[in-house]
């Protein structure tokens, strides 16, 4: 797995999920919104880290018994004991929560583990208990059964699709309160950056409709004034 770099990680904690879409949509990239997910804890800290996969299929009810679980070498198991420290763990569920991808005994394995968050298209069991933990987690709605009543663990750390976005291992993955996102590797260095600006001056703009200016030339910065402004108050401003 291609390790994230800190400066990177950093810079993508200060940012929103909807400024990272629109620079992802610039390069052409317009599925990268993993769909219908939710955090439990939408006041939480932000979640940014490498994606390390899980892969489930529909149940078959002859190779997914309860005793599947006795075997070390579970794909869940695995998953939840080999995550990478910083990873977030990404589960594709098949957008299916009518069965839980996992429970709060095995998100807060990965909290202790130094797990950075955990995402699922579909969900959790124990939800009101993972959203008291110190883990950012996502998911599209409760579930109290087992997985074994819908789904069946299958692979680990290969490509899979999670609310229609694919995602590859390593790709880096972001959470804030209204959702997640997944950045393609090669380009986090560079979105990150690129978003950290559009942020500045984000604010800045969001400040000057505050003190009642017009958009109009000023978002976008069609006119020479707006470029001016915000040029002096990124000096101001430290930014």
């Amino acid at each position: 797995m291609k390790r994230l770099k800190v400066e990177t990680r950093e810079k993508l904690k200060t940012v929103s999920t909807a400024t990272l879409a629109t620079a992802l949509f610039k390069r052409g990239l317009r599925n990268q919104m993993i769909q219908d997910v939710h955090p439990l804890n939408p006041g939480g800290a932000p979640m940014v880290g490498e994606a390390y996969t899980l892969r489930y299929i529909p149940a078959r009810e002859d190779l997914n018994t309860i005793g599947v679980f006795l075997d070390r070498a579970h794909p869940q198991r695995k998953a939840v004991e080999e995550c990478p420290e910083g990873a977030v763990l990404v589960i594709d569920s098949r957008k299916n929560a009518r069965a839980a991808s996992a429970g709060s005994i095995l998100v807060t394995r990965l909290m202790k583990r130094g797990v950075a968050g955990i995402v699922t298209d579909g969900g959790f069991r124990d939800s009101p208990e993972i959203a008291g933990l110190d883990i950012p987690a996502y998911h599209n709605r409760p579930s109290a059964p087992t997985n074994l009543t819908q789904h069946q663990a299958i692979d680990i750390d290969v490509p899979i699709g999670c609310g229609d976005a694919p995602v590859f291992p390593g790709d880096v993955i972001v959470g804030d309160g209204e959702g997640v996102i997944v950045i393609p590797a090669d380009i986090a260095d560079e979105i990150a950056d690129e978003a950290v600006e559009m942020t500045a001056f984000e604010d800045f703009v969001t400040e000057k409709v505050m003190e009642g200016r017009s958009i109009l030339g000023l978002y976008p910065a069609t006119e020479e004034r707006t470029r001016e402004d915000f040029a002096a108050w990124r000096k101001a401003n430290n930014r």
